[in-house]
């Protein structure tokens, strides 16, 4: 969020008068402003969870500015103060700079120096409350393989439950990375064959000489037959061999493992999860007629990340969490040139692409590139999700003529988040009913 967005700004000055010519100041700035005659209710009233900054005197009755900053500081120690100071106490001032407030002005101040240090400081609390809030939806969904709300991703996520448990063989298409085999795992583990086994098969990398001591011999650890009651994901099935292909459209056709040398099949109780390019990508003969009618039963697709965008930070906000677990590091802080990169970037490589990224963050090794995306110019990324966010509330009331209810139940969220939006965003209910009433 930019100094100019809806940030609320929280300004403690005991002079009536000050305090409501700032206050002025401020609101003809584009800040919504919490004013506090004392520094006691100001601390009453705030928490971790303001959306603003501070802007306090320093000398006041009772608790001082110094004071409320202390305490809010062991409250919430990205919450930006600003202290404003009389001759006198500068060195106060100073001293609490070091001890982490955001910027101090001596009195008289100059009203366009307030505004722009207000302003900086808004853009950095802005990123804070932005970045919280990310990590706070991907911890609502870290089991989930499927972390987005975009549509697409909402669709496959609601099609888990009904088929995990149908015995039905599946085709998942999709480019390189956008996460097909998390998918499939997801399938498996939601429904009874979650206890049992999930055999993943690189189909391009097994040479035909291997494939019967490799896959399907009865013997073989990680053949088929192990696989019994559980899942085959056979991955790439688009880039395996011929011979591959027609022995694994024998073994699909007939449920049953044909060893050489013996006279009888051995059943299988099998889930097969297969996966390939989308058909645009690969060619007309990449598979086996026999075997993909047999395979495709039902198919999915997994879209790339560039077709569900709105799910980049989410998904990102996930997958640094997971990196700075398994390197022991910290969460790196996400900074608007980050953001920025995340949503400018094509991501080619799709979810894999971004995972690489967030470990290269978490060990400080993409600094330069994103150093470099801070030199576009582009919206940060909170202006742009508050935007997204704000056309696809105005897009669904329009589509249901401005029935909120409907609007509620399509967007999925709860009522009282709803109205929050609409008030937030400036949505004019009564202007859409109307609007759409003469259309």
């Amino acid at each position: 969020m930019t100094g100019g967005e809806t940030l609320r700004v929280a300004l403690v000055e005991d002079d009536d008068d000050l305090r409501a010519s700032t206050a002025q100041l401020l609101s003809l700035a584009g800040y919504t402003v919490d004013a506090f005659p004392a520094a006691a209710p100001a601390l009453a009233a705030l928490n971790d969870a303001y959306e603003g900054v501070v802007v306090t005197d320093v000398r006041m009755p009772g608790l001082s500015g110094i004071d409320l900053f202390n305490a809010l500081r062991d409250a919430d120690a990205t919450l930006p103060v600003i202290l404003v100071t009389g001759h006198g106490d500068v060195q106060m001032a100073v001293d609490a700079l070091r001890n982490g407030a955001w910027d101090f002005l001596s009195k008289p101040f100059d009203p366009e120096a307030l505004v722009a240090a207000v302003a900086r400081a808004a853009t950095a609390r802005g990123l804070t409350l932005e970045n919280r809030r990310l990590r706070s939806l991907a911890a609502l969904d870290e089991t989930a393989a499927l972390i987005g709300a975009s549509p697409a991703i909402r669709r496959l996520r609601e099609m888990v439950p009904v088929l995990a448990d149908a015995d039905i063989d599946l085709f998942i298409e999709g480019e390189t990375g956008t996460g097909k085999e998390l998918l499939a795992r997801e399938i498996h583990r939601a429904g009874k064959r979650g206890r049992h086994r999930f055999l993943s098969v690189a189909c391009a990398a097994l040479p035909d000489a291997l494939i019967d001591t490799e896959l399907f011999s009865n013997s073989a650890s990680n053949g088929i037959a192990a696989a019994n009651r559980g899942t085959v994901f056979l991955d790439d099935i688009d880039r395996a061999s011929h011979p591959l292909q027609a022995r694994l459209s024998t073994v699909i056709e007939d449920r049953a493992l044909r060893v050489p040398q013996s006279r009888d099949a051995i059943p299988l109780d099998l889930r097969i999860i297969a996966t390939g390019q989308e058909e645009a990508q690969r060619s007309a003969d990449a598979i086996v007629p026999a075997l993909f009618y047999r395979l495709a039963a039902v198919r999915l697709r997994m879209p790339p990340l560039r077709e569900r965008r709105e799910d980049v930070p989410m998904l990102f906000a996930h997958l640094i969490d997971l990196a700075a677990g398994r390197r022991r590091r910290p969460i790196p802080a996400l900074t608007a040139s980050t953001h920025r990169h995340l949503t400018q970037h094509d991501w080619p490589g799709n979810v894999r692409e971004l995972a690489h990224f967030a470990d290269r963050l978490v060990l400080g090794l993409d600094a330069d590139t994103v150093d470099a995306g801070s030199q576009t110019g582009q919206t940060p990324l909170p202006d742009q999700v508050m935007s997204f966010e704000r056309q696809i509330i105005v897009e669904t009331l329009e589509r249901l003529s401005g029935d909120a209810a409907q609007a509620i139940a399509a967007l999925g969220i709860p009522r009282k988040t709803f109205y929050y939006k609409i008030k937030r965003h400036g949505i004019d209910l009564d202007a859409i009913r109307r609007r759409t009433a003469r259309g």
